[in-house]
């Protein structure tokens, strides 16, 4: 019988905003010394040891071990103009991160309450809200005290298999901002013996016992995109577009998913948005032999729209480097849609997000008589289109073996 896992994340952060009725405002962009980050780091530190009962090992030589890769820079792109649109796709293009194809929880905060507690979570301790950031709603960890929260999922006990991806996005108000991962569910399940943990700042991706990768200071407020991947025992983890750690045996296996936050100050609000969890698949050529096509969540587009967001490079390099493998492969890229909006429009963008697919893959290498493309519209539906998960399931994107 197959082995079940689950991720548990803790994330621990304070960010820079001041709340008034659940609405929050940025403030003026801060930069901190390097001295003062440090001292802050310790503090934090030391309250989430003393909260989970572990003495953090600290790292004497500074360098990162084996097991963990170190990357350059840091900043965040403006992505507000064409020169750095252009900066900012050549930023992913080593970017391999492949999102689980099957999502098993989903929260983008819809259909949410201003001032209300996430519906998709539990609460073990803290004061957790839905609050608005400008017209996204997000997850507010108000107070400068510990919140700790699980996702309500729809099956109990470990329901994830051994390989899975866990998404999230995360604002980084101020130097002392962080996110730590924790691997069980501090409600339901007891800690692992082996308490590892991932430690995310805006300079520092941390794997507790295998070190850290380290880049430059970086100006806030920003919106960094986290992603993780589990594979049987190997831990990936992306800060953006680059890759933090990679971990070829983490050496426990994850049994639950707490997420551990609050403000750094008071005032400078903690928040999170867009969690997703996935289950993995077996290998593309596998499923176009076993199954004559393959179906991909992992290309994603902006909302309501045919435009391909960075994350989704890692998937496109995947069945790019495929096509290139085998180079008689040919495909009818096919879009589908959701069935929330009007029938009509959501068949135009699916016809619209096929042909931007392919365009891509053709800029990449792809000799373009190798695809055609289809849209679907939300007459196919893979899922339910009553719940978070199973829209996003729906809204896929499918290359058929021709």
């Amino acid at each position: 019988m197959k082995k079940i896992f689950m991720l548990s994340f803790v994330i621990l952060l304070g960010t820079g905003f001041s709340l008034q009725a659940q609405k929050i405002r940025i403030p003026i962009k801060k930069k901190a010394t390097e001295k003062t980050n440090e001292e802050i780091d310790k503090s934090i530190d030391e309250g989430l040891n003393k909260l989970f009962g572990k003495k953090k090992k600290k790292n004497k030589s500074g360098k990162s071990p084996a097991g963990t890769q170190s990357h350059e820079g840091g900043k965040n792109i403006d992505a507000g103009t064409a020169e750095s649109k252009k900066a900012t796709a050549k930023a992913w293009t080593k970017y391999d991160f492949v999102p689980g194809d099957v999502i098993i929880f989903q929260d983008n905060q819809e259909n949410e309450q201003n001032g209300e507690f996430p519906s998709k979570w539990d609460l073990k301790e803290g004061n957790v809200e839905i609050a608005r950031l400008g017209d996204d709603f997000v997850i507010n960890f108000a107070t400068t005290k510990g919140c700790r929260i699980v996702p309500l999922m729809k099956e109990t006990g470990d329901y994830l298999p051994d390989k899975f991806t866990v998404e999230f996005d995360v604002y980084f108000s101020e130097f002392c901002t962080r996110y730590t991962v924790y691997f069980y569910d501090v409600v339901n399940q007891k800690e692992l013996p082996e308490n590892h943990f991932i430690s995310i700042s805006p300079n520092e991706v941390h794997v507790e016992g295998f070190g850290s990768t380290d880049w430059g200071d970086s100006d806030y407020p920003f919106w960094k995109h986290i992603s993780i991947s589990f594979n049987t025992r190997a831990l990936k983890v992306y800060y953006g577009e680059k890759r933090g750690a990679n971990i070829p045996n983490l050496r426990v296996n994850p049994t639950g998913i707490t997420v551990f936050s609050r403000q750094c100050h008071q005032g400078y609000q903690a928040m999170i948005k867009n969690i997703r969890i996935a289950k993995g698949s077996k290998n593309l050529y596998d499923r176009v032999v076993t199954d004559g096509k393959f179906i991909t969540t992992g290309i994603r587009f902006d909302s309501g729209k045919s435009t391909i967001r960075p994350e989704s490079a890692g998937t496109l390099k995947q069945i790019f480097n495929m096509m290139q493998e085998h180079p008689d492969l040919k495909f009818s890229i096919e879009g589908h849609t959701d069935n929330v909006g009007d029938a009509d429009f959501n068949q135009k963008l699916s016809e619209e997000r096929a042909a931007a697919v392919k365009a891509r893959l053709v800029e990449m290498g792809i000799s373009g008589d190798r695809l055609v493309t289809k849209g679907w519209g939300e007459t196919k539906p893979v899922d339910t289109n009553n719940t978070p998960e199973g829209r996003a399931n729906n809204r896929r994107v499918e290359f058929v073996k021709m």
